[in-house]
């Protein structure tokens, strides 16, 4: 019976976001553009030619704002093709995607809040210029993380580091039951079930007892996840809700930017991100896709203070609220669990689609681009711009180890044969592909040489390199890299690798789909 529901309002949720989200305004606008072009004459008779020549007019504006813009060439491309071959569409949806009411205001807003917040972290300034001196190839990419998102870096840190999402969910209630001041969590995604009613249990009894509760979770549950009284729900059992840009029908699209984050921030003395949401799937109560293989880190100490303000810009990005920073900002590498590992430099950093700073996809690119042995990458998604794909192929012409392990059980078939339309290409160029046999990976880790890793919620994918709120934590140097190296090799046992073969057996339907949402891949 409990299957049964389930599986309804997973159709439900399905439906929903077939008819209000960005599918169902395709589909509109393209029979829009099938009645303009084949029953035009007849409905506007002569006038059909003065609308042609509007129509080729603002296509042409369109291109040449296009071909000037800072956009990826890729992205650039399926503009033009668009813009070109079905212009009513094209032109419709450009001006859909591209006039967000209050982005700018967004981007103003945004930019004040990390200039209020740049006194507090200032003073870690001093280890990227005095720390870091001795690890020259590593100081440019700290000094890119502090100046390029105002994100410092830290010494000695202390880290642990989660391969799956239950073990996560293990330590997070752990700590959650310590709270004794504050709790902060900002999540993609809350579904009810066993995973958010033990989280709900403890943060009722924290709210009851004084603890300060806030909770922050995106738009996009709106739609089928939580009922649209949550937030009320929430504050009437003392915790303070708020839901980050709440879905519209046709008027919200994944064009606009979501807020992707996992963040849980206990006392300003714990922090949790990685790939895990709250919902059952991810710590595989629920099987939705198989095994869901997902990663996630735990940071105590100095550090957790960049995961604080990251939170409390998303909490304040709509509004106009301030907050005493000194409540929250610890700064103390006091009470760390003896768990954690300890050393190196960690940078915890977010990414967002509103300073025109692509700093996911910039870090990922250095680390393939310095690797001396290896580059390891698990990734739920492959949806690569020529750049990336390049950089990939050049480390493993270059006799880097190369390896990349994605899902072998989908959760969005699209994905999946776009990611296969990569397969021979970087196969062909010296990257290893694997796919992951029990189900679905949803991790999202980058680790290179044992000495270098990325550890976050930053997919490979247009959505979370360029249109989403992001957030992840550099480490160099620290034990814990032999933790995520040891979990990767261990994940890759139970992998199939995928050959050339394999390629050319791929199902001609998916092959040609595939190739066919190439063109428009980095929309999606």
């Amino acid at each position: 019976m409990e299957r049964d529901k389930q599986s309804f309002f997973s159709r439900i949720s399905g439906i929903t976001r077939l008819v209000f989200g960005r599918t169902g305004l395709f589909l509109l606008l393209l029979v829009v553009q099938v009645v303009v072009l084949f029953g035009g004459f007849f409905l506007l008779g002569e006038k059909i030619i003065v609308f042609n020549y509007v129509a080729g007019f603002v296509a042409m504006m369109i291109l040449i704002y296009v071909v000037g813009s800072r956009r990826d060439a890729n992205m650039k491309m399926t503009w033009i093709i668009l813009v070109l071959s079905v212009p009513i569409f094209g032109v419709v949806l450009f001006i859909y995607t591209r006039i967000q009411p209050g982005t700018q205001a967004r981007a103003e807003r945004l930019a004040q809040l990390i200039e209020e917040q740049r006194p507090y972290l200032a003073p870690q300034r001093e280890t990227i210029e005095k720390e870091l001196v001795d690890a020259r190839q590593e100081y440019g990419i700290f000094k890119y993380i502090y100046e390029g998102g105002d994100y410092p870096s830290y010494r000695d840190a202390a880290v642990k580091y989660y391969p799956l999402g239950e073990d996560k969910f293990e330590d997070m209630l752990l700590q959650l039951r310590r709270a004794r001041k504050f709790i902060f969590l900002e999540y993609f995604i809350i579904e009810e079930g066993e995973m958010w009613n033990a989280i709900l249990s403890i943060l009722k009894e924290k709210a009851a007892e004084g603890v300060e509760v806030r909770l922050m979770y995106d738009g996009t549950c709106n739609l089928s996840l939580l009922p649209r009284d949550f937030p009320r729900r929430m504050e009437e059992l003392g915790i303070q809700c708020k839901v980050f840009s709440p879905m519209i029908p046709f008027l919200s699209t994944h064009q606009n930017n979501r807020d992707h984050r996992k963040i849980c921030v206990i006392d300003g003395r714990v922090a949790f991100t990685g790939g895990v949401n709250l919902a059952d799937e991810y710590i595989n109560r629920k099987e939705r896709f198989g095994h869901w293989k997902d990663t996630a880190i735990m940071v105590q100490g100095a550090a957790v203070d960049s995961f604080t303000l990251m939170f409390l810009q998303m909490w304040h990005l709509e509004d106009n609220g301030r907050e005493d920073y000194l409540k929250y900002i610890v700064a103390s590498d006091e009470q760390i669990d003896e768990d954690m590992k300890r050393g190196g430099f960690i940078a915890p950093y977010g990414d967002s689609p509103l300073d025109q700073e692509e700093v996911g996809e910039k870090i990922y690119t250095d680390i393939v681009s310095k690797a001396e042995s290896h580059v390891h990458i698990m990734t739920p998604y492959l949806i690569l711009s020529e750049t990336m794909v390049h950089t990939l192929i050049f480390a493993a012409q270059r006799g880097i180890d190369v390896k990349i392990i994605l899902p072998h059980i989908p959760d969005k078939a699209y994905a999946y044969w776009l990611a296969r339309t990569h397969y021979m290409e970087l196969i062909t160029g010296g990257v290893k592909i694997y796919e992951y046999t029990p189900g679905f990976v949803h991790a999202k880790v980058f680790c290179s040489d044992n000495i270098r890793g990325v550890v976050g919620t930053i997919n490979l994918d247009y959505r979370s390199l360029y249109l989403h709120f992001e957030c992840a934590a550099y480490i160099y140097d620290n034990p814990v890299i032999q933790d995520i190296e040891e979990d990767f090799n261990q994940t890759l046992k139970k992998c199939e690798r995928i050959t050339v073969e394999n390629c050319r057996r791929f199902s001609w339907p998916s092959r040609i789909a595939g190739r066919a949402l190439k063109i428009v891949a980095p929309l999606m």
